[in-house]
C-alpha cells in the first residue's frame, strides 16, 4: 500500500516528469505548419505527409508495450537512458528525410524512442502516490505537459518565418539531448529493488492478460484511449480541414492549434479544483459530455458548410474536455496496479495511441469532405468511451 505524501508531490518531480512527457507532444505538433511544404518538396499531397501522424501513433503503441514490462522488470530509469538516446538518433533521421516513406520510417522510429517518457511518468507517479493524489499530479503534469502543444506549432510556424522544415526537426534532436541530461543528473528511481518483477517473455504476456480481466481497468483505459482518439483524430486531420479548407496560414493554423491547447491546460486545472467537491467519476463523465457536445457541433457544421467560428467552437469542446477525461480515467486505471503499474500503464498507452492510429488511418479512407470526416471519427471515439465510463459505474457498484 502506497503511502500517501502530506504535500503529495514536489513541483519540481512534476516538471521533471512532464518535460519526458512533452516529447511526445512536441514531436507530434511542431511540424504541423509545416505539412504542405513537406508535402510540395516530396511532390505528393498533404494528406499523404500526415500519414507520418499515424506512422508515430504506430511506434507510440508498439514502444509503450515493450517499455511498460522493461521498466517493472530493470527500474525506470535505465529504459529512459534507451528510449531517450533512440528518440535523439530517429529525429536525426528526420532532418535528412528525402521523401514521405523515409520521413514515415524515421518517424516510427523517433516514437519508439520517445514514448519512454510518458510510460515511465505515469509508472513513477503511480510508484509514489495513492489514488486522490495521484489524479491531481496527473492534472498537474497535464497543465505543465500542455505548454508543449500550445507552443510547439507556433514554435514551428516560427522557424518556418527563417529556416526550412529540417530545422523543426533539428530542435527536437537538441530536445532530445537536453531531456537524456535531465534524467542522467536528476531522476531518482522510484521502484527500488525489492518491489521489481522478474518477467520472462511468456509471463508478459501472462501479465498483460491478467491486467486486461480487470474490469475496472479495462472500462478506465477504454473511456481514456478512446476519448483521447478523438484528439489524435484531430491532430491527424486539422491540418486539411483549417488550412486546405477553410485556408488559415501558418501562424493560425498554430494560433488556433495552441488555444484548443490551452483549453485542454485550462480545464486541467479546472479538474483539480473541482476535487474536493465531485468524485473522480463524476469529473470523468463530465469530460465526457463536453467533448460528446463538441463533437456534434462540429458535426452540424460539416452538414451545413458552417462558418470557421462554429468549427472553432467544436474543435475547442471537443479537445479541452481531455483535461476532464484524461487525469481522471488515468488515475482511475491505474489505481489498483502496484507493482505491475509499468505494464498497466504500457498497455494504457498503447491503446490510446492505436486509437490514435486507427482514427489516421480511416481519415484516408472516408469518402466525406474533410471537416465531416473528422467529426464523424470523432463521434464515433466519443461515444464508445462515454458508454465505457458507463460500465466503470457499474463495476464500481458490483
Amino acid at each position: 500500500m502506497l503511502k500517501p505524501s502530506p504535500k503529495a508531490y514536489p513541483n519540481s518531480w512534476i516538471l521533471l516528469l512532464a518535460l519526458l512527457t512533452a516529447l511526445g507532444p512536441l514531436s507530434i505538433d511542431m511540424y504541423l505548419p509545416a505539412l504542405p511544404l513537406m508535402a510540395e518538396d516530396f511532390a505528393v499531397s498533404t494528406q499523404r505527409v500526415a500519414n507520418s501522424l499515424p506512422a508515430y501513433f504506430l511506434g507510440l503503441a508498439v514502444g509503450q508495450l515493450v517499455y511498460g514490462p522493461l521498466s517493472d522488470r530493470i527500474g525506470r530509469k535505465t529504459p529512459l537512458y534507451i528510449g531517450l538516446a533512440l528518440y535523439i538518433l530517429a529525429s536525426l533521421l528526420c532532418v535528412f528525410a528525402y521523401n514521405e516513406w523515409s520521413l514515415i520510417a524515421a518517424r516510427i522510429l523517433q516514437a519508439l524512442g520517445g514514448c519512454v517518457g510518458v510510460v515511465i511518468a505515469r509508472a513513477a507517479i503511480r510508484d509514489r502516490l495513492d489514488l486522490q493524489s495521484s489524479a491531481q499530479a496527473f492534472s498537474s503534469m497535464m497543465i505543465v505537459a500542455t505548454i508543449a502543444p500550445i507552443m510547439a506549432p507556433t514554435l514551428g510556424a516560427w522557424v518556418l518565418l527563417f529556416f526550412d522544415w529540417h530545422m523543426i526537426f533539428a530542435f527536437l534532436t537538441m530536445m532530445g539531448i537536453i531531456a537524456w541530461l535531465c534524467v542522467h543528473f536528476f531522476f531518482q528511481e522510484t521502484l527500488v529493488p525489492e518491489r521489481r518483477l522478474t518477467l520472462s517473455f511468456n509471463q508478459v504476456l501472462n501479465l498483460y492478460a491478467v491486467i486486461f480481466k480487470d474490469r475496472q481497468f479495462c472500462f478506465a483505459m477504454f473511456s481514456g484511449c478512446l476519448s483521447g482518439g478523438a484528439l489524435f483524430t484531430y491532430i491527424s486531420g486539422s491540418a486539411a480541414v483549417l488550412m486546405d479548407t477553410y485556408g488559415l496560414n501558418q501562424q493560425h493554423f498554430a494560433y488556433v492549434f495552441g488555444c484548443n491547447a490551452l483549453g485542454i491546460m485550462v480545464f486541467s486545472s479546472l479538474n483539480k479544483r473541482f476535487a474536493q467537491r465531485y468524485g473522480i467519476l463524476q469529473r470523468l463523465k463530465l469530460g465526457g459530455a463536453i467533448q460528446a457536445l463538441g463533437a456534434s457541433i462540429l458535426l452540424l457544421a460539416g452538414l451545413v458548410a458552417a462558418p470557421l467560428a462554429l468549427v472553432l467552437l467544436g474543435l475547442f469542446l471537443t479537445v479541452a474536455g481531455i483535461g476532464f477525461t484524461g487525469p481522471n480515467a488515468m488515475a482511475l486505471a491505474m489505481s489498483e496496479q502496484g507493482r505491475r503499474a509499468g505494464t498497466a500503464s504500457a498497455l494504457m498507452g498503447s491503446m490510446q495511441f492505436g486509437a490514435g492510429l486507427l482514427g489516421g488511418v480511416l481519415l484516408n479512407f472516408l469518402i466525406w469532405s474533410p471537416l465531416m470526416n473528422m467529426a464523424i471519427m470523432m463521434l464515433v471515439f466519443i461515444a464508445t468511451a462515454n458508454w465505457s465510463m458507463r460500465h466503470i459505474q457499474l463495476t464500481q457498484a458490483a
